[in-house]
């Protein structure tokens, strides 16, 4: 997902209480947040809506608030916290924050981890958070000391005066936690930056090595039983009526239960329960969507297109310049369904008790999962905690809550915990699908071979408007109109409009979210026009671009690095750009045709400027993993649907990049203070345009639709 911040109020910052050991907490209230009351004379805390705990015992314990799911935030919004606070990284324990309105992520609007904004919408809050717990700190200790504030340093958790006099923040934690919160606080220049900026060991990796790090398939609690549960074989149907007497006699098994979502058979292991729930004689009810297939999802969406969409975008006339050019060129591009594909399955553990209900859960959204417990459960939201794992992989799939109901409405039954867990199969046929996408770009030019105009007819669903019905109504839906919307280069003439056509099953936010459709089709028509003007690919865009200095920085890195049009014998280039997240990106991919005239990428380039860096090693990393994650679905990516049921089922059919098919990636991230832009999900957007028009140099064969397995190249 990706978002624009919205309006907020100016940040405050409010002692909460207490620690249990008697010590110092700092909370941020954000716009629509209750400050934390404070009752005197208690050492607790009032609510658990603090960011910063630091106890008279010298711990420091940071409630990060974003989900940690193989994107380094475990670590990076660490590293903000430490930088202001004066300490070093390994003094920080690091603990997932409950649901609560202080951890709305104030650029989406909502408690979620999603959108690249994990640093974005941390670099100014958190660090404000360790900037203000020090200042009381060492204001504890001056006046302890008798002395000017100003006159102390801190080094490593301890504030030092001028006289080499030494105080622990656990000495002063009690004291400080006594005295105003400043209104301001100054914070480090980028010149001073001992920790930011500079390539750090991930916390999170010990644990993930050893093996003690807990996803959420890990989870064990005293008592708990498991469940497997048969969900409808056609998306969107239902039980109509189930035969569960040989399932019922099957070892371990303790109990069959029909839940909202399907029938769960319930035993003392999961491979028990999995077991005999293949023994369950179920009659399934398709539902609306049991004639569906891929013919019929297309033909709907080109129906919708023929209809104009809601504008996003109008610059000039564009109508009447197209109307009037000397020369026009039109291109149809078609995407498909996607599946999310995590490595762990969606599992959720959930105790259900006279004190409430207890989730145990991956998840990137930890008020609505609380949300959907407590439906389940008839419970308060309030009665419902919710303790968020690692996570094996999110990409938008953990967004979703349709794995959480099932787990509780069973615990509640049973009166016992229970860990619910689906099969890869479940995960790949009942995900919340990419959507699939019809989109039609015009370009037109004068007669001096200028171009003079722009339109982009955007048709797909809306998967805000599924989270959110009535969301889109006023300003439309920007999450279908990124890498669109935003087109870069300099043309008098711009129309970009969507038009919303529902397919009848869920769609859901997908890796970079609509930057991985529309840059597909922007960057491969940008590359039609260069053609159809006898450009070359390169120097089309950078005269497009003479305006945006930041977009000639990435091109111009790339291009020398690369060798741009001059690839090793046997090779060929092709080139796409894109701003997304606030991250401005260049990526060339050179690839050669095998004996069997397949597509090997050999080899990727790309040139980042994503403002300043927190950590550069993860921001490597997030871009190659990108690149990964981008092309398994430019290769072989496609759902299929027939009679609404998917047919892919696993990774046998569901084919992503293995070992054997990573290309040489080779990164260049240019150095900026800029504020930071996302890193997670743009390059994933960039390699599928890339590729395609390398692909069209190498045989002048212009690819409109993807995967590369429908055109036999892969």
């Amino acid at each position: 997902m990706s978002a624009e911040p919205q309006d907020a109020t100016r940040r405050a910052f409010l002692k909460a209480g207490a620690a249990l050991s008697g010590g110092l907490v700092i909370a941020i209230a954000l716009p629509g947040c209750k400050p934390s009351a404070k009752n005197a004379g208690e050492t607790k805390f009032i609510e658990p809506n603090a960011w910063l705990r630091i106890g008279t015992d010298d711990s420091i314990t940071f409630f990060c608030d974003k989900s940690e799911m193989g994107q380094g935030v475990y670590t990076s919004l660490t590293m903000l916290i430490a930088e202001e606070l004066g300490v070093g990284l390994a003094r920080i324990k690091v603990e997932f924050a409950p649901p609560g309105d202080q951890y709305v992520n104030k650029l989406i609007g909502a408690q979620i981890t999603g959108g690249s904004t994990s640093v974005r919408e941390g670099w100014e809050k958190l660090r404000n958070a360790g900037a203000t717990a020090r200042h009381l700190l060492v204001s504890a200790a001056a006046s302890e000391w008798g002395i000017d504030p100003r006159s102390c340093k801190v080094e490593d958790g301890a504030i030092i005066s001028p006289q080499y006099k030494k105080l622990r923040f656990g000495d002063v934690a009690e004291a400080a936690g006594k005295l105003p919160v400043p209104k301001e606080v100054t914070l480090k220049p980028a010149t001073e930056f001992t920790l930011i900026g500079k390539a750090t060991k991930r916390k999170d990796t010990p644990a993930k090595v050893d093996g003690s790090a807990v996803y959420g398939i890990d989870v064990k609690l005293p008592g708990m039983l498991y469940a497997a549960l048969a969900q409808p074989p056609a998306l969107g149907g239902s039980v109509k009526t189930f035969d569960d007497e040989k399932a019922r006699t099957m070892p371990g098994v303790t109990a069959v239960v029909l839940t909202s979502s399907g029938v769960a058979v319930v035993a003392d292991s999961w491979w028990r329960a999995r077991k005999a729930r293949d023994q369950l004689k179920i009659e399934w009810d398709a539902g609306p969507n049991g004639a569906l297939n891929d013919a019929k999802i297309m033909q709907t969406l080109r129906k919708g297109a023929a209809t104009s969409g809601r504008v996003m975008r109008s610059d000039g006339d564009t109508a009447a310049a197209i109307k009037g050019a000397a020369h026009v060129y039109r291109a149809d591009y078609e995407l498909p369904l996607l599946a999310h594909a995590t490595l762990e399955p969606q599992n959720c553990t959930a105790d259900v008790h006279a004190d409430g209900v207890d989730i145990y859960v991956p998840t990137q959204v930890q008020q609505l999962a609380q949300a959907a417990a407590a439906t389940a459960a008839g419970v308060d939201p309030k009665k419902v905690r919710v303790h968020t794992t690692f996570l094996g992989g999110g990409f938008g799939r953990r967004l979703e809550v349709d794995f959480i109901p099932a787990a509780v409405e069973v615990s509640k039954k049973l009166g016992k915990p229970v860990k619910l867990l689906w099969t890869r199969e479940d995960d790949m046929t009942h995900d919340a699908y990419r959507p699939p996408a019809f989109d039609q770009a015009t370009g037109a030019f004068d007669d001096k071979g200028k171009l003079i105009a722009w339109h982009l007819h955007l048709t797909s669903c809306s998967i805000t408007e599924r989270f959110f019905p009535g969301s889109t109504e006023k300003n439309g839906d920007p999450f279908t109109v990124e890498a669109a919307a935003n087109y870069p280069y300099d043309v008098p003439n711009v129309h970009v409009d969507f038009q919303r056509q529902e397919i009848g099953i869920n769609v859901g936010f997908w890796r970079s979210v609509s930057h991985a459709l529309n840059c597909f089709v922007a960057e491969s028509f940008m590359d039609e026009l260069a053609v159809y003007a006898k450009k070359d690919s390169l120097n089309f865009r950078k005269g497009l671009l003479e305006k945006q200095p930041r977009f000639l920085r990435v091109l111009d890195l790339i291009a020398k690095e690369s060798r741009f049009g001059y690839p090793p014998k046997g090779c060929f280039h092709g080139l796409a750009v894109m701003e997304g997240y606030g991250t401005y990106m260049a990526m060339v991919a050179e690839i050669f045709l095998n004996a069997a005239g397949k597509v090997v990428v050999r080899r990727v380039y790309c040139a980042a400027d994503c403002g300043q860096q927190v950590n550069p090693d993860t921001v490597v990393a997030q871009i190659e993993g990108s690149i990964l994650f981008g092309m398994s679905a430019l290769m072989w990516g496609e759902i299929n649907i027939q009679g609404g049921r998917v047919q892919q089922t696993n990774f046998d059919s569901y084919r992503v990049a293995r070992m054997t098919d990573a290309p040489r990636i080779d990164t260049y991230v240019i150095d900026s203070t800029e504020p930071p832009g996302g890193i997670g999900e743009p390059a994933t957007a960039l390699i599928a345009p890339a590729v395609c028009n390398a692909i069209y140099t190498a045989t002048g064969r212009r690819l409109r639709s993807l995967p590369l397995a429908r055109h036999r190249l892969a």
